[in-house]
């Protein structure tokens, strides 16, 4: 009985967790259907449900241009990160070379430093480089990144050597031994760093509005970034609470279908070596 009422207990104490965490998300999705007026309330029921928020948003900044710029964006950081992340990972942990060791050191020192500290020095390089307002000047500076290196690096140490000089011996190659061996054999960590760089490109707002200037070439975050603090929302709540959901309904989805995947790559991708 004792095991039993500690069991309830938990689940009670989680259910409201979960309420208080998902209350928050279910208002702004309510609210963004409701009119002005109703928003004050803290209620998700409304009897003047209505689609003018999203269509004011809609009329007025180009959504679904965004929505494919971030979508390009995204995904061509996302490939470039995984592809890259592996091959110096790969270089990294499987091939012996001196100076290996003291660029794992220097990789783990650049993750300490903050990320402000080398946005001006980036910026004049894009300036220079003439890609501003250019998808681009969103995708070179991000197209790889230590924090892939270093846990393609580790996990790539856990798999025994012998694998690799029996396809050496075989007369494997060190490029079709990362691509046809090593990478299938790392799953875990390819599915674990594809989904945190695809959210982390997916979610930035700074960078892209020091580079894109033009409405059209704009991200999603950004384009609902400048809708609500640019004043193009004027004092419509609901137009903001409208844009903010078309924001995060992407990111819901893509948890939504890859929820399974999501959890068993960061189950298994554990830190090794």
């Amino acid at each position: 009985m004792r095991n039993r009422a500690s069991t309830v207990a938990a689940y009670a104490f989680l259910s409201l967790f979960f309420v208080a965490f998902l209350y928050p998300f279910l208002w702004m999705i309510a609210s963004s259907l409701k009119p002005d007026l109703e928003i004050v309330s803290m209620g998700l029921t409304s009897s003047n449900y209505t689609l003018g928020n999203y269509l004011l948003v809609f009329s007025r900044a180009p959504v679904v241009r965004a929505f494919l710029n971030s979508l390009i964006v995204a995904s061509a950081v996302t490939v470039s990160v995984v592809l890259f992340g592996a091959m110096v990972g790969y270089a990294l942990a499987k091939v012996k070379w001196k100076g290996s060791v003291y660029l794992t050191a220097f990789l783990l020192f650049t993750m300490m430093l903050p990320f402000q500290l080398t946005l001006i020095p980036t910026y004049t390089l894009i300036v220079k480089l003439g890609l501003t307002d250019n998808l681009l000047g969103l995708i070179l500076p991000n197209m790889l990144t230590a924090v892939a290196v270093i846990m393609f690096r580790q996990f790539f140490q856990s798999i025994p050597d012998t694998i690799l000089e029996a396809a050496r011996v075989d007369g494997c190659s060190e490029v079709k031994l990362v691509f046809k061996i090593v990478m299938p054999l790392a799953k875990p960590a390819v599915v674990t760093v594809a989904i945190i760089t695809f959210l982390t490109s997916w979610n930035d707002v700074l960078w892209p509005i020091m580079v894109i200037r033009e409405r059209d070439l704009m991200t999603l975050p950004q384009l609902v970034t400048t809708f609500v603090l640019g004043g193009e929302a004027e004092s419509h709540l609901g137009a903001k609470l409208a844009s903010a959901t078309l924001l995060a309904v992407p990111i819901v989805v893509f948890y939504s279908f890859f929820q399974r995947s999501i959890v068993q790559s960061f189950a298994s991708s554990g830190v090794k070596g």
